[in-house]
């Protein structure tokens, strides 16, 4: 989960890679170091903490040089400390590593076989170590970066720095996203194209096993067999304004407000303009789909345990959902038929790419809901479905989430209209709904206001729970995973009916109890519930519409209204008020919202 980047420029690099890590920071900001060639000396400088802190000790110790490499980390192995902060450096190699060697242990006992000890807590230093040996016994740099990774075991993304050599980077991947930038004259290295955005548009992502000797000239990228391999070169459209805040106080913030403008380029993407018809590749026939199988982590998994519901009350079809970093290990079996559907807004999520990879062989077809099209899980699925959500900092996902769900309405409704189990004219309805979504949503946003008064009550709590049942179950863990991402209030979600199962027993005058209950089918079932928590002197808030405040009764701690909706759009819209009350209790609490401790956004490791 950290960001690496490189730079063989014209230009002094250290600004350069800098501002690259910035837009990679939200892949980790436990610590950050940058490595320059100035001449023919290698050098770095390193911090501890955010970005910022970094950027203080080049202002007071400056690096030049136009060449170099630089990291933003996420601890895996070692404390983030000074010690552990990449670049790692041996001798005349330094090197960023994002990813996880699994035989660093064995690689440094037969370093240290030959007297090379190590100095860190981290796998990373293993390599320059051994890179750094392998130069010391005559190779030069291309041949000691080669034969290091033919000895790396695990998941890397790596780039390599060598002293002397300003004109020369190494770059490998396997099992973590790498991408190569193309300049006039110069080349990049970044994690992902939103770091090599300032630079450059021309990008050629490195597949699995590739390494690359990168000059400022000439790409030579071989593949995991040694043999030279021919990658396309891309030309990438990232607005610059979706990668800065526009005003707002944090990346959240700006894009909790951005949802309505994105949903409508989803729904556009996918439903004509009378939104009497859906768009979809033509070889997604749900006819022959005897099951589904979908496969996501974190907000991602929530959003396919609503389109789990949706599916089968819908369009007739039976879903399996799992988490991603179990699904494999149950090696599950997979009958004929059966379409596996992963979820990931980066497209890049470890566990969700190695799921894929588990069902590649085993599925009768491939689809990725992903919000970067040139991602790994997206280049690796038969069809890719893009969610439209534009480029989300924030680590708490917010409109990747509700994109998500979008896309996933349109392909619940394609299924139930293939399958018969809707006609035109119910299709037509449906479709005339979810196009309203978004002014639903503008309309939604107004209750921000009453979401920060309610937030300044909530964040004196230590525990609270959320309630919810039908499709606002998964609402309600979403709404307890986004509280304790950014506020770090413990929050736990119960599907309403479990409440008398066992977690009733928490409920006390300083356990608010947060119920997500429009006015459906199952509205009073749910009530009931609420009241069964009042009895034992529990404090609920309330998220209804109008309609359902009414039919509530008195007794309610609080409420907060919503606009009437669909009940099968419900679970899109009430992500919004989940949001509100989650950003606005961490800004009550004074926590970090866009980087909040030991998270990171996207998260490429196991």
């Amino acid at each position: 989960m950290c960001g690496i980047v490189g730079v063989l420029g014209n230009h002094e690099a250290a600004p350069i890679l800098v501002e690259a890590l910035k837009r990679l920071e939200y892949r980790g900001y436990d610590s950050a170091g940058i490595a320059t060639i100035n001449g023919d000396v290698l050098d770095r400088r390193r911090a501890v903490g955010k970005l910022i802190n970094l950027q203080d000790v080049l202002v007071h110790d400056p690096l030049a040089g136009k060449a170099g490499i630089g990291h933003t980390r996420w601890a895996t192995h070692g404390a983030p400390n000074a010690g552990n902060a990449h670049p790692h450096r041996s001798g005349a190699v330094a090197v960023v590593h994002n990813g996880i060697i699994e035989n660093f242990r064995e690689l440094r006992a037969d370093l240290a076989a030959l007297g090379i000890a190590h100095e860190t807590d981290t796998d990373t230093e293993t390599i320059a170590l051994l890179a750094n040996h392998l130069l010391s016994q005559g190779m030069t740099p291309v041949q000691a970066a080669e034969a290091t990774i033919a000895r790396l075991h695990g998941a890397y993304a790596l780039c390599f720095l060598f002293e002397g050599e300003d004109d020369l980077l190494i770059a490998a991947r396997k099992g973590s996203p790498l991408a190569i930038g193309h300049g006039d004259g110069e080349m990049f290295v970044g994690s992902d194209a939103i770091a090599l955005a300032p630079m450059t548009d021309r990008v050629t992502y490195l597949d699995e096993g590739d390494w690359a000797v990168i000059t400022r000239n000439s790409v030579t990228i071989r593949d995991a067999n040694g043999n030279l391999a021919n990658r396309e070169m891309r030309v990438i459209q990232i607005d610059q304004a979706q990668v800065d805040k526009g005003g707002y106080k944090h990346f959240m913030a700006k894009e909790i407000a951005e949802q309505p403008q994105v949903l409508q380029g989803a729904l556009s993407h996918y439903i004509n303009e009378a939104a009497t018809a859906i768009t979809l590749p033509d070889d997604l026939d749900f006819t022959k789909i005897q099951r589904l199988t979908m496969v996501a982590c974190g907000t991602a998994y929530y959003a396919c345990m609503v389109a789990k519901y949706w599916f089968e009350q819908i369009a007739g079809l039976p879903v399996e959902i799992d988490v991603a970093s179990e699904f494999r290990y149950r090696e599950p079996p997979v009958t004929d038929g059966t379409v596996a559907i992963f979820v990931s807004q980066s497209g890049e999520t470890a566990d969700t790419l190695a799921a894929l990879r588990y069902m590649r062989e085993k599925a009768a077809q491939i689809v990725a809901v992903v919000n970067v099209p040139e991602s790994s899980i997206a280049r690796e699925s038969d069809i890719v479905l893009p969610i439209m959500a534009g480029v989300e900092i924030g680590v708490a996902s917010t409109k990747a989430f509700t994109c998500q769900l979008t896309t996933l309405a349109v392909l619940v409704l394609q299924a139930a209209h293939q399958r018969g189990r809707i006609d035109d004219a119910e299709l037509a309805e449906k479709l005339a709904a979810l196009r309203g979504l978004p002014g639903l949503m503008n309309t939604a946003l107004g209750i921000e206001d009453r979401s920060i008064t309610l937030s300044r009550l909530l964040a004196e709590a230590r525990d609270i729970l959320f309630l919810g049942r039908g499709a606002m179950y998964p609402l309600a863990l979403e709404g307890a995973l986004k509280l304790k991402e950014i506020s770090y209030i413990h929050a736990e979600a119960y599907a309403s009916g479990e409440l008398k199962h066992g977690p009733i027993a928490l409920v006390d005058k300083n356990v608010p109890v947060i119920v997500m209950a429009p006015r459906d089918a199952l509205f009073e079932k749910t009530i009931s519930n609420m009241q069964e928590v009042m009895a034992r002197g529990g404090k609920v808030l309330l998220i209804t519409d109008q309609q359902g405040a009414a039919e509530a009764g008195d007794g309610v701690w609080q409420t907060l209204l919503m606009p009437s909706v669909d009940p099968f759009l419900a679970p899109i819209l009430y992500a919004l008020p989940a949001q509100l009350l989650a950003y606005h209790t961490a800004i009550a609490k004074g926590t970090d919202v866009d980087q909040p401790r030991n998270l990171a956004k996207s998260v490429t490791v196991e």
